[in-house]
């Protein structure tokens, strides 16, 4: 395999694997190679005609999807910039980052494009539906024109193997405009370069094991950096088949595609790993019979690996591990899976640096770590001893951003002096650079005398206590108070009225303190009405709470 280059890790992957299957829409049709290459072609020819050029912006909009992948990738072998936008975004944002990027040409899906309102993004040259190409609106006539002839020549041979090739640019070109879901205000547009992904990419193939043929079922939205890398600009390149859930899945849903397609690699974050855990184990681990069972020696061994196999059968039965990332993983949750010998690893990043900070294999990475610092990049933590005392972690090296797009201000509060990239984040390092994650520094809270403590950390255990489903731990006259959403199905399933849920919460708050420190008691527990409001990443907008 070629890997000098971006441009020749997808040009030599496509021709090498020309007949086998790419895409697949699950439930839906199913796409060669070949015929991803046709649809490509095409759309590089009225990318031209239309007057696209080089560097220009080219917006998306929709779930993930076969169609999705081909506009995206026919942005890099044309060489615009993609501007991927998280379909959970209301169209306040989408018109803002339309907008801001200078996007000239919007693919969307067409029920999203029906929020939309086209005067407020004068500077598109037209708009493209994702699910057929058909023209949504055009400034002009001439892409109605385009998309009619696209259409019939995607049936057709448009170019041959030997022919296809993606345009290689310039390492430090911008090649993604990422903007991220943001805590207030409108999200910031992160410049991702060509060296950045191919970086990542790289990395991935050395010490992620899949091969051409290999199968990923894609969930995790391509909007989002986690998602596009791993479950599919990474497999494309080694010939792999990436099955689409065009759908936010539940659990059920997950559970039943994992079944169906049996992938070998599985991208997951936490609050998905973690309802699985709660929904499909908890519940046998905590009958009475159970806990006396696990007690045992060699009976509990042979229960644990009874469960392991159930466990791993609920993700399709072959995956070589899961790779949990965006978010901390519950103590909880990981010491069980450590316990049993599940293949899982936690691994850390971020959209500024494409995504990549630190990962390591199921079983080389260290508990309770966020894996090792990868390849071509360096961490330092703000600390005199980051051994032991929690400072910031800073990273600098080839997966990091250019910056935010127009805007100077962020920029110059996200890098230090001496340029490297501050996180955000607190945390250790050890000796190795495995690196161990603390909190987020701009979410810290202050104890009585002084101390740090990190409400992701207490949140993660009080998760796990009885119909909790979510919370979010805020800080009222110098005391930690819970914020919690009650779990709705167990309470009905269980017939539990709001009486019982209350002294049920004042048992959970009682055993919560029991086992943490005195400076990171609850003093009360507050039940809420509604789920809290998350981001499209699916964390919890603390800002609203606290």
């Amino acid at each position: 395999m070629n890997r000098n280059n971006l441009a020749e890790l997808y040009t030599s992957s496509f021709r090498k694997n020309w007949d086998l299957p790419v895409f697949s829409d699950y439930g839906g049709e199913t796409f060669t190679y070949s015929s991803v290459a046709q649809s490509i072609g095409t759309l590089l020819v009225i990318f031209e005609k239309a007057g696209l050029n080089k560097g220009d912006k080219v917006a998306i909009y929709g779930r993930n999807s076969a169609n999705w992948g081909k506009i995206f990738l026919a942005c890099i072998a044309y060489g615009a910039v993609a501007v991927p936008i998280l379909p959970d975004f209301i169209p306040e944002n989408v018109h803002h980052i339309v907008n801001h990027s200078g996007s000239l040409f919007l693919f969307a899906a067409k029920p999203l494009y029906e929020t939309l309102t086209p005067a407020e993004m004068g500077n598109l040259k037209g708009t493209i539906a994702i699910e057929d190409f058909s023209v949504l609106q055009s400034q002009n006539g001439d892409l109605q024109k385009l998309s009619e002839e696209g259409l019939k020549m995607m049936q057709g041979e448009v170019v041959k193997k030997e022919d296809f090739t993606f345009a290689e640019k310039p390492s430090e070109e911008l090649l993604i405009l990422s903007y991220t879901s943001g805590s207030s205000g409108f999200s910031k547009g992160v410049m991702i370069p060509v060296r950045s992904v191919f970086s990542n990419v790289i990395y991935a193939q050395d010490n992620m094991p899949l091969k051409s043929g290999d199968k990923i079922v894609s969930f995790l939205p391509m909007a989002h950096v986690f998602g596009l890398l791993f479950e599919f600009l990474f497999p494309v390149t080694l010939g792999c088949h990436i099955t689409f859930l065009n759908k936010m899945p539940s659990p059920q849903i997950l559970v039943k595609s994992f079944q169906d397609i049996k992938p070998h690699l599985i991208l997951s974050v936490p609050l998905v790993i973690e309802k699985i855990y709660k929904k499909r184990l908890l519940p046998t681990l905590q009958k009475p019979v159970m806990k006396v069972l696990l007690a045992i020696p060699g009976i509990n061994s042979i229960l644990h690996k009874k469960i392991k196999a159930k466990l791993v059968e609920t993700f399709g039965g072959r995956f070589h591990e899961i790779v949990i990332g965006g978010a901390a993983l519950s103590a909880e949750v990981e010491n069980f899976f450590r316990k049993i010998k599940f293949r899982f690893t936690i691994g850390y990043g971020m959209t500024e640096c494409g995504p990549l900070i630190s990962y390591a294999a199921w079983d080389v990475t260290q508990p309770f770590s966020a894996g090792k610092l990868v390849e071509r990049m360096e961490v330092r933590i703000d600390s005199d001893d980051p051994y032991n005392v929690v400072g910031e972690i800073q990273v600098r090296g080839e997966n990091v951003m250019l910056g935010y797009y127009n805007n100077e201000e962020a920029n110059k509060n996200t890098f230090t002096d001496d340029g490297w990239l501050r996180t955000g984040d607190l945390g250790l390092i050890d000796k190795e650079n495995f690196i161990y994650i603390k909190g987020r520094s701009k979410n810290m809270l202050l104890g009585p005398s002084g101390q740090n403590i990190y409400p992701e950390e207490l949140e993660a255990r009080l998760s796990n206590m009885p119909f909790v489903q979510e919370c979010v731990i805020v800080q009222r006259s110098s005391k930690l108070v819970a914020l919690v959403y009650p779990d709705r199905e167990a309470m009905k399933t269980e017939q539990v009225d709001e009486t019982t849920l209350e002294h049920i919460m004042a048992e959970n708050r009682k055993n919560f303190n029991h086992s943490i420190a005195a400076y990171e008691q609850l003093s009360k527990i507050e039940l809420v009405n509604e789920e809290f409001v998350k981001t499209p990443k699916k964390n919890i907008k603390r800002f609203l709470y606290t």
